[in-house]
């Protein structure tokens, strides 16, 4: 029967330079769906507890869904390993055309271990593998390295996921760059990478991708893009993308400011849609089939860094790169995140690493190296910084590459009360202290401090969920609602979906799609049942790898200090506020009072073998 599985996975171990392929296990499917789920019970079924992220053993898999190359705006992947900044599950996501490309080529996903003797790439031409030098290309950005494999293979249609020198050097926030300004960003799998001696993987496929029923699929697919057309919020996106949130984090006090001592930023509006479109865009810009078109296109035209080839600077980006280290210049912005990208190093953590650093020094407990002036405002402190941490180089750089948390452990001297991570993640770009449900959020991700793994605060300021009425400072139903996003979340992961497609469709036509895509009935219910099946278990793989409930807190900052500013002046979210949604969240989850899933929650959601 035609359907959307490849039901294959490609497995290839660089110690042995062995290449085979293997199913994918029938249960796998049924229970886990894809992306997300598979890779994640594949982690946990064969990656031993205590293994090094760094070490050989370690996995590292390019998963994709059973909508991705479809016509479904399902058009991403995600990579899944344990990352070296958490010690803990990671499923970091990708657009662009590297996904599609792998189910062209013929599998489900893509299963690397081992390490290489020397550097590396893989060649994958449909069936057919190769290991390939890659010592030519060692050390150069991940776009240059990019350019020299489509000449060296002579096809600039192939889609290659690479690294730059952040991952040979092993940064612990190195990304993974799938194809131009599509990366993997969060956690550090390019480190993992890197580790490995794996420069990139490259693909070219030339099989079609089927499903089960084309008449019932095109017309869910009809039904989804209607729903997304329909959306204000969509049409919102295409038209500024995310950088439009920037102002309204601003103006919600959620905006991170000098290292989110502050949520607002006096001159947000200049990182924004408004100064975006004065600096920076030509033309909107979209992933392989998608809608939304959510990305944009453009240059830097005028003041220094005039020239500078760039897209969108995304939200996350523009508050942890900008209003964070006190720069409103959207231009050196641009700069500074295309650097981020060349080395392949995730710009929100980085951000945020820069602005630990500069209050350090700014508090005498760090000093400043001696060729720059490391104060917020000041954009070569932050170039020199992005440098440094990229080539590990000895002293600052060397200390920052380990990640806000490691590094506030060794300065020691109170460091760590405004180190901001979660679980060793650096924190995204929006400040919780004025919406309690997105702490939680942040508390209870299975990759540490996340906002995308659920995201509450739209409700939260919205003042209802599900005829429930809202206090964004109150605990109150938190723990209901951010079980309930996050179990949508993981549930559609799985098969994987654009983040904003589900700003649009809903769960029963994504539901729909999938039926039609693979010939076996799954609803909506199904999906969310997966999800929180997917959430049971990547956090039994946290608790195996040395998780425990103490990890599921926030940073000191949150809970000691209260926002200065905004419509939420003078909250903060107290170890009282935290423990009482930890409790609650934890008996919706059907996990016991130490935050692990119990036998009944197991058996319920066929676990007990896992």
């Amino acid at each position: 029967m035609i359907e959307a599985y490849t039901h294959t996975l490609l497995m290839i171990d660089l110690s042995r330079t062995a290449v085979e392929t293997i199913p994918v296990p029938a249960p796998y499917v049924r229970e886990f769906i894809g992306g997300k789920g598979v890779g994640a019970k594949l982690l946990h079924d064969r990656l031993p507890p205590g293994t090094d992220p760094l070490s050989p053993e370690n996995m590292l898999m390019f998963m994709t869904g059973p909508l991705t190359a479809t016509m479904a705006p399902a058009m991403r992947g995600c990579v899944v390993t344990k990352s070296p900044l958490t010690h803990t599950f990671l499923d970091s996501y990708f657009g662009g055309s590297f996904s599609p490309e792998i189910k062209y080529a013929g599998y489900d996903g893509i299963i690397i271990t081992g390490r290489a003797e020397r550097p590396v790439y893989i060649w994958i031409d449909d069936h057919r593998v190769e290991i390939r030098d890659a010592g030519h290309i060692w050390g150069k950005d991940a776009l240059d390295s990019n350019e020299a494999i489509k000449r060296e293979l002579s096809d600039d249609t192939i889609k290659i996921a690479g690294i730059g020198q952040a991952g040979e050097n092993l940064v612990s926030f190195a990304l993974i760059c799938c194809e131009y300004n599509r990366q993997a960003g969060r956690g550090g799998a390019g480190a993992v990478m890197g580790s490995k001696n794996l420069k990139a993987v490259a693909v070219r496929g030339s099989n079609p991708v089927g499903v089960s029923d084309p008449q019932r699929f095109t017309a869910a697919c009809k039904k989804a893009f209607k729903e997304l057309e329909a959306s204000p919020d969509v049409e919102a996106l295409r038209d500024a993308g995310t950088a439009s949130a920037v102002e309204f984090a601003n103006e919600t006090g959620l905006l991170p400011h000098k290292n989110y001592r502050n949520g607002t930023f006096d001159k947000a509006s200049k990182l924004a849609d408004k100064g975006q479109r004065k600096h920076l865009w030509m033309g909107s810009n979209a992933c392989m089939g998608c809608p939304i078109r959510c990305s944009k296109i453009g240059a830097v035209r005028t003041g220094k860094f005039k020239g500078i080839v760039t897209d969108i600077v995304e939200y996350e980006s523009a508050g942890l790169m900008g209003s964070n280290l006190d720069i409103s210049d959207v231009r050196a912005v641009a700069h500074l995140v295309k650097l981020c990208d060349r080395f392949g190093m995730d710009s929100m953590s980085t951000g945020t690493v820069i602005g630990f650093a500069m209050e350090a020094c700014e508090r005498g407990i760090l000093p400043s190296p001696k060729d720059v002036d490391l104060k917020f405002g000041n954009v070569a402190a932050a170039e020199h910084l992005i440098r440094a941490i990229a080539q590990r180089k000895e002293g600052l750089g060397a200390l920052l590459a380990k990640g806000v948390r490691r590094a506030a452990e060794e300065i020691g001297n109170a460091a760590e009360d405004f180190a901001m991570h979660t679980k060793g993640l650096e924190s995204p770009a929006w400040g919780p202290r004025g919406v309690s449900g997105m702490g939680l959020a942040y508390m209870t991700t299975d990759r540490g401090g996340c906002h995308q793994r659920g995201f509450p605060l739209a409700y939260e300021l919205g003042g209802e969920w599900e005829d429930k009425k809202l206090d964004p400072l109150s605990t109150e139903h938190k723990a209901q609602l951010v079980a309930s996003l996050q179990n949508h979340s993981a549930g559609t992961d799985t098969l994987v979906k654009c983040d904003f497609g589900s700003f649009g469709i809903s769960t029963e036509t994504y539901a729909e799609m999938l039926s039609a895509a693979v010939g076996r009935e799954i609803t909506a219910r199904d999906i969310l049942e997966t999800g929180e099946r997917i959430w049971s278990l990547t956090r039994m793989f946290n608790i195996a790898q040395g998780l425990d409930t103490s990890q599921d807190t926030l940073p000191k900052r949150f809970i000691k200090e209260p926002l200065p500013d905004g419509p939420a002046k003078g909250h903060r979210i107290t170890k009282d506020d935290m423990a009482t949604m930890l409790q609650e969240y934890y008996q919706v989850r059907g996990w016991d009072t130490k935050g692990i899933p119990t036998e009944e929650t197991l058996a319920r959601l066929n676990l007990t073998q896992s």
